[in-house]
């Protein structure tokens, strides 16, 4: 298991009480969308005594497949990349989580999957078993947990089921368009900005494409004017997204 600098939340937060909300849940930005929007200023400042603050600087391992599985975390800020490990020894990425999603396998000693920070990331880190028995005493998080787990799979099996029936240019659109959604801003103009979190050799690795054909389908975009870049490839602008969900699903 990697080592990061922790700060115990309380210390950050300020001394909690059991009629409040803590300080920093109060001011948590991804308060009403974490796995915690489902509980009350009790539960969550029981939540809140067995939680540390985690900074990871950007491409620092998380967690290692194989590794046991000691930590639980909510995302308040950043971008994790998945992967898995092939049997020939390849590294597949199998997903992304942004601020507000939750991170690690409960109810598991083992961690089948490699979590890496993309970009400096804050989490809400929890040991997994006190984590897990927090859930016995609160219902509603472990109903929340439920349903988060079951949509996550459910936008899985989207995700398979597109990239099945997409082109390589409805792919590319589609990413970018994902991304723009969980982590755009939109200036005042409206157009859309995002950092795209991950190198066009990573994005061709989870589109199933070369590449080549997602270097050629940006460039596509880009002249077509459905996106541009402001600097080197990583910076993206969306003047209309429209255009780009007309893309995605042109039916």
């Amino acid at each position: 298991m990697a080592q990061f600098d922790v700060l115990p939340v309380n210390q950050i937060a300020g001394k909690a009480t059991m009629d409040s909300m803590p300080v920093r849940c109060r001011s948590c930005g991804v308060r009403d969308t974490a796995l915690c929007a489902s509980l009350g200023d009790g539960e969550l400042s029981a939540l809140h005594d067995i939680g540390r603050r985690r900074i990871i600087p950007a491409g620092q391992v998380v967690s290692w497949a194989g590794d046991p599985n000691a930590i639980c975390a909510n995302i308040v800020r950043g971008v994790l990349k998945v992967t898995a490990s092939m049997a020939d020894g390849r590294e597949q990425i199998v997903g992304l989580l942004y601020s507000g999603d939750f991170v690690g396998q409960l109810f598991a000693e083992e961690s089948s999957l490699t979590v890496i920070a993309l970009t400096e990331t804050d989490l809400c880190c929890y040991s997994r078993t006190s984590f897990e028995h927090v859930l016995d005493d609160f219902p509603r998080l472990e109903r929340m947990l439920l349903k988060r787990t079951m949509s996550s799979l459910n936008d899985a099996r989207e995700r398979m089921l597109r990239l099945g029936r997409q082109n390589a240019q409805e792919r590319v659109a589609g990413f970018i368009l994902d991304v723009a959604l969980r982590e755009g801003l939109e200036d005042e103009e409206g157009e859309l900005n995002v950092v795209l979190p991950i190198s066009r050799g990573e994005m061709a690795d989870f589109l199933g494409l070369t590449i080549e054909t997602v270097s050629r389908q940006l460039t596509r975009l880009k002249t077509d004017g459905v996106i541009a870049f402001a600097k080197g490839d990583r910076v993206c602008t969306i003047p209309e997204r429209e255009r780009l969900e007309a893309i995605v699903n042109p039916f």
